[in-house]
């Protein structure tokens, strides 16, 4: 694994914002960043990556069946409890997940080790499954990388695929909050893959979500909504003022009411009670657990729910704790062993590692200048070249 310098393509910010990429500059800063890629060995994506990948879904899976069938863990996880019936029905019923991402550190020499997953409301999805693609296929065409370079990167193949076998009866809505550029581009390009799959597709905002006498949801033309998928996270939608017609609502949820569970923190200390020693997992424990004051080498605190790197703190020693001002954390913390991201040239570096119908298929890379991933993070290229 290499931190590769290269020229950046002069046209790139025209075709982004063309292809309705238009977060690709935040705050006049570049979130995009083609200057540099991330060079990797088959190996190290196979072995190091995908593989293990697939293996923390499959644990993660084995937490949800605990879970559900447990009032103690519902509880940890701070989910209320007028929802854990509908959870519970969500995953005994089968209801299909669609796509999680799961964040790694890992420098290429040992294995990845899990931050986090986020399973509920993952972001950097079209930048991973489109334009990081275009941008393999014009960087060679230029003479930018060599040619023969290929890319771990299966994603809009497999969404498309995913969505053919959802078995979804009418239209699909799509909703995202309002005001987010980056939350609407990532459900626009959910809804690009539909399409290809043949599906009749309506966008809105979680805003203008309207509910009928019948508890039923409704469109802004009325029409009744039956499959909905919400760049929203479960946590929002439960404490909403419409979270207690969810249950009688009749609506197929992408993601199913079940990630609620993989996409709470407290997933760490969960995975570690149940796979202690696992080579990809930290200790981690509930920060009320006596035992989170054993953990040596310093920690990262996390609430157990939130997004983008806010309200965490990272205790690192001899040095000052850094720490990300946000809203959360009034539900609970855990607490995770310290595994410092890679550095290169100056960058700290986090592997996203997507999971499309729970099959690895994809890995995005962002940067940034701080320990702590944030929103603003660089997000840059990478290849397969032995």
């Amino acid at each position: 694994m290499k931190r590769i310098a290269i020229e950046e393509r002069g046209d790139w910010k025209a075709q982004a914002d063309s292809l309705g990429f238009t977060f690709h500059t935040i705050d006049g800063a570049p979130y995009w960043d083609e200057s540099a890629c991330y060079r990797f060995t088959l190996q190290q994506i196979e072995d190091d990556i995908e593989d293990p990948s697939g293996e923390i879904e499959k644990m993660c899976f084995d937490v949800v069946r605990r879970a559900v069938d447990s009032e103690e863990v519902m509880q940890r996880l701070a989910i209320p409890e007028a929802f854990w019936d509908y959870i519970r029905t969500s995953w005994r019923n089968g209801e299909k997940n669609l796509y999680g991402r799961l964040d790694l550190s890992y420098d290429g020499t040992g294995p990845a080790k899990l931050l986090e997953y986020n399973a509920d409301t993952p972001t950097s999805l079209y930048e991973t499954g489109a334009f990081q693609w275009l941008w393999l296929e014009q960087a060679m065409e230029r003479g930018i990388i060599p040619p023969g370079c290929d890319q771990f990167n299966s994603i809009h193949e497999r969404m498309t695929e995913a969505f053919g076998v959802f078995g979804i009866p009418g239209a699909l809505h799509l909703a995202s909050g309002s005001g987010s550029a980056e939350d609407e581009g990532t459900v626009r390009y959910v809804e690009e893959c539909a399409a290809q799959a043949g599906i009749e597709t309506i966008f809105l905002n979680m805003e203008d979500i309207g509910i009928d006498p019948a508890s039923r949801f409704t469109d802004i033309d009325d029409n009744i909504i039956t499959t909905l998928f919400k760049l929203y996270p479960w946590e929002w939608m439960m404490s909403d003022e419409f979270g207690a017609s969810i249950p009688d609502s009749g609506v197929t949820f992408i993601e199913p009411a079940w990630k609620a569970i993989l996409s709470n923190k407290g997933l760490l200390p969960l995975l570690w009670e149940m796979f202690e020693g696992h080579p990809n997992l930290l200790p981690a424990y509930f920060a009320d657990d006596p035992r989170a004051a054993t953990l040596e080498g310093g920690h990262v605190r996390k609430p157990l729910l939130s997004r983008e790197g806010a309200n965490v703190e990272m205790v690192r020693p001899g040095e000052q704790p850094l720490s990300v001002d946000g809203p959360y954390g009034a539900e609970g913390f855990i607490v995770q062993a310290l595994h410092p991201l890679p550095v290169f040239e100056g960058n700290h570096t986090v592997i996203g590692s997507w999971l499309i119908a729970s099959q690895p298929c994809g890995i995005g890379i962002r940067e940034d200048d701080s320990p702590i991933t944030k929103d603003s993070s660089r997000f840059l290229p990478h290849v397969i070249r032995d």
